[in-house]
């Protein structure tokens, strides 16, 4: 704004003389052309009903996974969001290491005892690489009614090797937790110590869909739920992996369930190429072995390297 339209919008300047008192407009400090700002309330409740008029008008897609984006982005990634900004404080490292377009593989360690650094790691991907990142859960994510229909609702699906194929083959990026169970469960004595990486199942399906691997290290989520023991016969009843004991649950009953505030740390590392193999190198048992040994030591390396910048846990 320049200082002529200043005197003309606020009734003269100190060079006028008809004594006038000054009007300020009540959109002062818009410009033409420009919509009013809104306070977080306002866009808020005005995201929620455009939202709410997109379903009632049918004027949403969803593929053949389940994936809902608008659903994930108006209902699903705003939650996560709050925890990822304001909770864990999560810093990214490496992120150009991830293919802005394209087929690929991003494998990372799994740990916090409820599964929240899948979550964690779709919004690091989505805000900062504006792509949708497609996990690969565990059946047991699937039998829970509520939980399995939310997931699938955000793009994730089965970890098998026929639906990641599925998605690689449409240029869809994917991530995988090869520890499974075994790493989201682990004590908390055994923190950052990454588990066996299940049979390689992963490396067969990049080498079929020649795409590359990304390892990925997620620093922070050990901490959040520290698992100091495992009431293993309520588990078996319940049919559950595992029923942790940490500092506050079930001892503070509901409450147990909010998550402590570390800080987090999300570092990519380099992408590991596929296509100087040939297609027979996903039925050779050896050159898997080797493969998925590679990925594992590049994401227990960067675990280390990343828990040495990250120093306290909490602040």
């Amino acid at each position: 704004m320049n200082a002529h339209h200043e005197d003309e919008r606020f009734g003269g300047g100190a060079g006028t003389d008809d004594g006038g008192a000054q009007v300020i407009p009540l959109n002062a400090a818009r410009h033409d052309g420009e919509e009013p700002r809104r306070n977080p309330v306002e866009r808020t409740l005005a995201s929620g009903l455009a939202f709410l008029r997109r379903r009632l008008a049918g004027e949403y897609d969803v593929d053949e996974f389940g994936f809902d984006p608008d659903f994930n982005r108006s209902v699903v990634l705003p939650v996560a969001r709050a925890l990822y900004e304001r909770w864990f404080r999560v810093e990214l490292f490496g992120l150009d290491n991830i293919p802005e377009k394209d087929g690929a593989l991003i494998v990372a360690n799994h740990s916090g005892t409820l599964p929240i650094d899948g979550i964690m790691l779709s919004v690091a991907v989505h805000d900062h690489v504006q792509r949708d990142l497609r996990l690969l859960g565990a059946d047991l994510v699937y039998q829970v009614p509520v939980l399995g229909h939310l997931s699938r609702k955000a793009g994730h699906t089965l970890a098998c090797q026929a639906d990641a194929a599925r998605l690689l083959d449409k240029g869809e990026l994917v991530g995988v937790f090869p520890e499974g169970f075994k790493g989201v469960g682990k004590p908390f004595g055994d923190r950052y110590k990454l588990q066996r990486f299940g049979r390689g199942g992963f490396v067969e399906t990049a080498l079929r869909a020649n795409v590359p691997v990304i390892p990925a290290a997620i620093v922070g989520a050990e901490e959040i739920y520290p698992k100091l023991a495992d009431l293993k016969p309520l588990a078996r009843l319940l049919g559950l992996p595992y029923f942790p004991i940490t500092p506050t649950f079930p001892l503070l009953g509901p409450m147990g369930l909010l998550p402590l505030p570390s800080k987090w740390m999300i570092q990519f590392g380099e992408p590991i190429p596929m296509d100087e193999y040939d297609a027979t190198a996903a039925d050779d048992p050896m050159t898997v072995f080797n493969l998925t040994d590679h990925v594992r030591e590049a994401v227990q390396q960067m675990l280390y390297d990343t828990l040495l910048r990250r120093g306290p846990a909490f602040f």
